[in-house]
């Protein structure tokens, strides 16, 4: 979780119409993550780089508000039904998810990869959708998880599809995020970009966890105002690079091409996602 500070939006110092006590608010629900259970004031505090009083006094509002669940036999909170039916919303009328499932679960049967569908949340993509099929080991991943952008493959197909002044503005922020670590995260970000170039595709092999190959490419909407990205990872061990690169990557931009005209299809019904 990034702390408030570091996400990579204007301020209340560049924007008016910024309101700092919603951002903090959001930033406390963001704090908690796929397995998390339960975040004490102190957890939360440290996630988003509040400080605590601050933390305490808008839990209890969160709470009050049916966002949060108070444990209170353990001072500790989770989330509440208030967060779930605003995800459910949102997700229930993204057509995009209901096109591109079919086609991402024909991919993960024949490939034994996990197939997901991301989009952009300040410097990570958040899953979307995912497909896997039941009989293969994959990553255990799922809707709601988030990945870095900087290193992973369907952060980088992201990064390759969008506007160069929206891509400057995300490398600044992750450049500063990653440190001495950034060469090497930007010389991988450049070789994607090419790749894409030159493929449709991606990889990061190795890149984002040492144990995990994928490969992404990105998915635009109709009027390319939307770019997301599906990405076909799993365990190093099972799934090479060579095959990967050679059957599933031109596969996955195949895959991605199908989605795109299924959605060009059904835009002047459902308007564009």
């Amino acid at each position: 979780m990034l702390p408030l500070e570091d996400f990579p939006e204007k301020t209340e110092l560049e924007d008016r119409q910024f309101v700092t006590a919603l951002a903090r608010g959001l930033s406390v629900m963001r704090a908690f993550q796929p397995g998390d259970g339960i975040l004490g004031n102190g957890d939360i505090a440290e996630r988003t780089g509040l400080p605590k009083p601050t933390v305490s006094r808008l839990t209890h509002t969160l709470t009050r508000l049916g966002y949060l669940v108070h444990a209170e036999r353990l001072g500790k909170y989770r989330l509440g039904p208030g967060v779930l039916s605003l995800g459910y919303s949102l997700l229930a009328n993204m057509d995009i998810r209901k096109i591109a499932r079919p086609y991402m679960q024909e991919l993960a049967n024949a490939s034994g990869l996990g197939i997901a569908l991301g989009a952009r949340d300040r410097l990570s993509m958040v899953y979307l959708e995912h497909a896997r099929d039941a009989g293969t080991v994959t990553l255990r991943l799922d809707v709601g998880s988030h990945v870095p952008i900087a290193t992973t493959a369907m952060g980088r197909a992201f990064l390759a599809a969008i506007p160069d002044t929206e891509r400057e503005y995300l490398m600044v922020a992750m450049a500063e995020r990653a440190g001495a670590e950034w060469p090497k995260i930007e010389r991988g970000i450049k070789r994607a970009m090419d790749q894409i170039a030159a493929k449709g595709y991606c990889t990061s092999f190795g890149e984002w966890e040492h144990d995990v190959n994928a490969i992404g490419a990105p998915l635009r909407s109709l009027d390319g105002a939307t770019i997301m990205a599906i990405n076909c990872g799993g365990p190093a061990f099972i799934h090479k690079p060579e095959r990967m690169e050679e059957e599933w990557g031109p596969r996955l931009v195949n895959t991605v091409r199908t989605i795109e005209k299924e959605m060009q299809s059904g835009f002047a019904a459902h308007g564009p996602w």
